[in-house]
């Protein structure tokens, strides 16, 4: 008998039934956990970063398993980590958080973005960086809805950049200035990066006319090499400068950029756009996940953080937009105001949406490339936002 219950208490089951209250809260997070995973396997939204998301999560509140202490990162005194300490008492997922908290893993994902990423659409109609900047609206909209629900102003400024589109500068300014708040963050904003194509269309057609939907563009100019090598060296100079806090994401951004377009790095662009983007992604997504424990997630926080969210997502949509119909007015009806909505930076996924309403309109509309600069614009700003927030909050 005495086996029996040596075994039992051995096992995970202990720590389950240990409490009613954590009973139900560890089967909310599993229910919780398995809409991720529906979402991710059987919907496919942002499968690559929700499905390690949710097994980190998953990890994460196996009752007795201790894979990670959020306690050897956070301190109520406001001491750094000790990375000395977490080797000696820390448990897997706690090495691999390192990657997040020392800010190593977003700087890396943005190095695998920037290779992917064309900035010729930019190049060629630098206007559309204003459309970029103008659909930051949300995340300043956001961070001042935060202020006024009661968060500290470092947490308002890590839930206002869910409003960037942007899931790796979100991870970096939230494990900086609130990373209490990391879980509910990401998943928030991966959630709603993964549902632009349902949020976005409905403010497109309530802010635009048919008129305006119409609208085709005439085509780019054509970029030379030489443009394309010179604009990441300029945009890393000229922006790390103004602010510096921005220089992780941005550099790397426009390293993995340089990596591509200077034609004599093919491998190393490829790494980054591949493995290194594929094994960053996996430890990333894991690590974020291990934060929504159940005791931290389950809080009335997560709820205003998911509403806040999408307050940020749809302002940004509609900042974008507004922008774009200026820019419409301005240049006499040579601008369509669908692509000020791309300027979220969910590279490609905004530019898609811009396209299909517009050939929704007009079949023989093609906007993709024109909707990829403000899109691409977005990644940048996002950035810049990120920089400001943490030059001005960060410690």
């Amino acid at each position: 008998m005495s086996f029996f219950t040596d075994f039992y208490e051995s096992t995970g089951l202990v720590d389950l039934f240990a409490t009613p209250e954590l009973l139900i809260k560890t089967l909310i997070m599993y229910v919780i956990i398995g809409a991720l995973f529906y979402l991710a396997v059987v919907k496919k939204f942002e499968p690559l970063l929700l499905m390690p998301i949710a097994f980190g999560m998953l990890l994460a509140n196996l009752p007795g398993a201790d894979l990670f202490h959020m306690d050897l990162f956070i301190h109520e005194d406001g001491s750094p980590i000790n990375i000395q300490t977490i080797v000696e008492q820390g448990n897997l997922l706690d090495f691999l958080y390192l990657g997040v908290k020392l800010g190593i893993y977003p700087s890396l994902i943005f190095l695998g973005v920037g290779a992917m990423t064309d900035f010729t659409p930019l190049i060629a109609n630098p206007k559309s960086l204003l459309l970029g900047a103008a659909a930051q609206f949300g995340v300043f909209a956001a961070f001042i809805g935060a202020l006024f629900l009661g968060f500290a102003p470092e947490q308002a400024a890590a839930i206002g950049i869910i409003g960037g589109a942007d899931g790796p500068t979100a991870i970096l300014v939230t494990k900086t200035l609130a990373p209490e708040l990391l879980g509910a963050i990401a998943i928030a904003a991966y959630s709603y990066m993964a549902l632009i194509p349902m949020i976005q269309p409905p403010f497109m057609k309530l802010l635009t006319t048919k008129k305006e939907r119409s609208v085709v563009m005439t085509n780019l100019r054509e970029v030379s090499k030489t443009e394309k090598v010179l604009f990441p060296i300029i945009v890393t100079l000229i922006v790390c400068i103004i602010v510096p806090d921005a220089a992780p994401l941005v550099g790397f951004l426009m390293l993995g950029n340089l990596l591509t377009v200077s034609g004599v790095a093919d491998r190393l662009s490829k790494t980054a756009q591949n493995e290194l983007m594929n094994i960053v992604t996996i430890c990333l997504g894991v690590s974020v996940g291990a934060t929504a424990s159940a005791e931290s997630f389950l809080a009335m926080d997560t709820v205003k953080i998911i509403i806040l969210g999408l307050a940020a997502f749809c302002l940004s949509t509609v900042g974008g937009l507004l922008f774009g119909k200026l820019m419409y007015v301005i240049t006499g009806g040579k601008i369509n105001p669908l692509i000020g909505s791309a300027g979220v930076s969910a590279v490609p996924m905004a530019a898609r949406v811009s396209q299909m309403v517009g050939q929704k309109e007009n079949p023989s509309n093609f906007l993709l490339m024109h909707a990829m600069g403000p899109n691409v614009a977005g990644v940048i700003g996002s950035a810049v936002a990120a920089g400001v927030f943490l030059s001005y909050f960060g410690a």
